[in-house]
């Protein structure tokens, strides 16, 4: 049986995760770029087919209504990559504090006003290992970033790395997180598709 880096971890419980408080005010941006186009009235409800007095349809720039788009902020990220599981132990990313809210950072920020359809968005996410030797550090780094690559719109850059200090070798971390040859090159080795698939499987 393989050793684990670390035996014993601090766990965290479900109550002390982070969670969305208030709402946050809408913003127009990239991901909602087709809105317009996909929640249009249909020309079959339009004359000459429909009696356009009948056949109503609901506003889509109704904002304070409970089916409004929210923006993805900070807390969306962090709700999309807590629930990855740790590859060492059957508990989450978030449990173990290896995700953070406070280290999840999106340029411009969420609610920064002019934001247009074509705005590139920086997601940066900071990982802090349990430990320092943490050897799983970039197989976790590289969940992230799989993770948030199939869930955020294509205008989304995704910057993954080691918190300052938090690991012993956290340039060399960084380097491998960083370079997109070396991610798309280990992405093709099967054992560690098979490792990243079984991390996502805890995610909703």
């Amino acid at each position: 049986m393989a050793t684990l880096d670390n035996a014993n971890p601090t766990i965290l419980s479900a109550s002390q995760l982070p969670t969305r408080q208030q709402r946050i005010p809408l913003r127009t941006g990239p991901d909602l770029r087709y809105n317009d186009i996909i929640f249009e009235k249909p020309s079959y409800l339009s004359r000459p087919f429909c009696d356009a007095q009948v056949a109503s349809w609901p506003r889509t720039d109704a904002s304070d209504g409970p089916l409004a788009a929210e923006p993805i902020d900070e807390q969306e990220i962090y709700d999309l990559i807590s629930t990855i599981s740790d590859p060492e132990h059957p508990v989450s990313l978030g449990q173990l504090s290896v995700i953070n809210l406070p280290d999840i950072r999106i340029t411009p920020a969420p609610h920064t006003p002019g934001v247009g359809p074509n705005t590139i968005i920086t997601v940066l996410v900071e990982v802090t290992p349990t430990i320092t030797h943490c050897s799983l550090a970039t197989v976790i780094g590289l969940g992230v970033r799989v993770r948030l690559e199939q869930c955020l719109p294509p205008n989304y850059r995704i910057v993954v790395r080691c918190k300052e200090n938090s690991h012993s070798q956290d340039d060399q971390v960084n380097k491998q997180l960083g370079d997109k040859e070396r991610v798309a090159a280990a992405l093709e080795n099967d054992t560690l598709k098979g490792v990243l698939d079984k991390m996502l499987e805890t995610c909703a």
